[in-house]
Formats: structure tokens, sequence, C-alpha cells
């Protein structure tokens, strides 16, 4: 019995489609960094607090900050990294903030779990208004 190599052809299939499946996974991680903190750890200005819609939410994904504005003048804000493994939030969806990683979902006024499977909320963050603009972070 006479065993013979694989074809080139199939070598070459078989080595494209791992890296594709590779680039897939990284493409997906979502992650901006294994050291970046979750939270601010200095005050940060998003632009204007008009930019948040009263009874909605904005993702700051550069600044790692969801903002919602539940009522008029009122502001909350919460990481916008997800507590399951880490990735970036990128949309918000019927007062939900969804993960794109794993399908975690959060409440946009909370930041309660409302979907594993992450199981801890998003750490909430300080936010004011000061001139007409947000600032998230500590002392703010």
């Amino acid at each position: 019995m006479s065993s013979q190599p694989p074809a080139r052809r199939t070598v070459l299939r078989g080595a494209a489609l791992a890296g594709a499946a590779g680039l897939g996974v990284a493409a997906c991680s979502g992650k901006t960094g294994a050291k970046a903190p979750a939270t601010p750890t200095a005050p940060v200005d998003l632009g204007a607090a008009s930019a948040v819609p009263v009874g909605g939410a904005k993702i700051y994904r550069e600044k790692r900050v969801v903002v919602a504005q539940p009522a008029k003048g009122e502001y909350k804000a919460f990481s916008a990294v997800c507590t399951h493994a880490g990735c970036v939030v990128d949309k918000i969806e019927d007062g939900k903030i969804n993960c794109p990683c794993h399908g975690s979902q959060f409440d946009a006024e909370t930041g309660k779990v409302l979907r594993g499977p992450a199981d801890a909320p998003l750490p909430a963050v300080p936010v004011k208004t000061k001139g007409g603009k947000l600032v998230a972070g500590p002392d703010a």
C-alpha cells in the first residue's frame, strides 16, 4: 500500500482557509489592547451633549464609553467594554447595548446585563456636562 503525499492544490487550499479563519478571529475580537482599561483613567471630552438623544444613548468607541440620556439633561455613562470577553460594544438598538463578539446585551440606561454570556453589568463611569460638552471619567 503506497502512501501518496497530498496534492499541492489541497495543501495550498488548506493553508489559505486556515489563514482566513485566523484573520476572521482577529477581526472579530473587538479588543483595543490587552492593557487598555475598561473605564477612562482621566477625564475625557466626548463633545457636544446634544449628540446624545433624549431617551437614547450613544457609543463613543474610541473613548470606550457609552452615554445615555434617559431624561432631558440627565446623563449616565458606562464602560463600552463588554464584561464577558473585553470586546468593545458596537451598537444600540431598542435601548439595548449590543456586543458583537458573543451576543451579550446590556440595558442602555442602567448597564445591567439583559442577555449573556456576560454576567456582570457594564461599569458606571462618572459623567457631567461642562459648557454644553460631555466629560466622562474620574473627576467628571
